[in-house]
């Protein structure tokens, strides 16, 4: 595999060999692209970028849309075989969305390998946008969160070993090339998001 990272120009060229991961991934993005703005993160980052792990679910964030925008989303994953594991109804995986809740879609039959799709809730969500990479390969593009994003949000909110050992791969690839500031203060914004969930969960007890 060959890798070759611009951060200034916020691209990866990355020659690789797809895994049949690979291959669906590309496909269930394809169809995303053409109606919403969309940003891959978590887990699949790191195994698109050389980890060896297996994952039964891929997370991506795309840009809020109109029920009329969505619904025509979801004809065009309906056409192409993926299912919503959630409802069957547009109007229903709609107003999860809306509710900040995740949907998952499936290729029709086969829960797993799935893709967790959310709309951003909060202000660091929304920037997730703001810094995404394009990963270019040889006959494709897939969109995904900052390597700085990416390490903070494992590291300090996650942060279950699999997620540890996915931000050390990422920092060993790219360790002259990160931005450490940005990652310090991702952590602090991190933090504050914890500290308000722990304090939720205390208060509803």
């Amino acid at each position: 595999m060959c890798m070759e990272y611009n951060a200034d120009k916020k691209e990866i060229r990355l020659d690789k060999k797809l895994s049949k991961l690979d291959e669906l991934v590309m496909k269930f993005v394809n169809i995303v692209e053409k109606h919403a703005d969309y940003v891959i993160m978590s887990g699949y980052v790191s195994i698109l970028l050389g980890r060896s792990r297996a994952t039964e679910d891929v997370d991506l964030f795309i840009r809020k849309m109109s029920l009329e925008k969505f619904s025509e989303l979801y004809t065009d994953l309906e056409e192409n075989n993926f299912w919503c594991l959630n409802a069957e109804k547009a109007e229903e995986i709609y107003s999860f969305l809306k509710d900040g809740l995740a949907v998952r879609f499936s290729i029709k039959d086969r829960p797993i390998p799935n893709f967790e799709m959310k709309f951003p809730k909060r202000t660091l969500d929304d920037e997730t946008f703001d810094d995404m990479i394009t990963v270019k390969l040889p006959n494709n593009k897939i969109k995904i969160s900052s390597l700085e994003r990416q390490i903070a949000f494992k590291r300090y909110f996650l942060k279950a070993d699999k997620d540890i050992e996915d931000a050390l791969h990422i920092e060993e690839l790219f360790k002259d090339k990160l931005n450490y500031e940005k990652i310090n203060k991702l952590k602090e914004a991190i933090k504050n998001i914890s500290d308000w969930y722990g304090k939720r969960i205390y208060e509803t007890r």
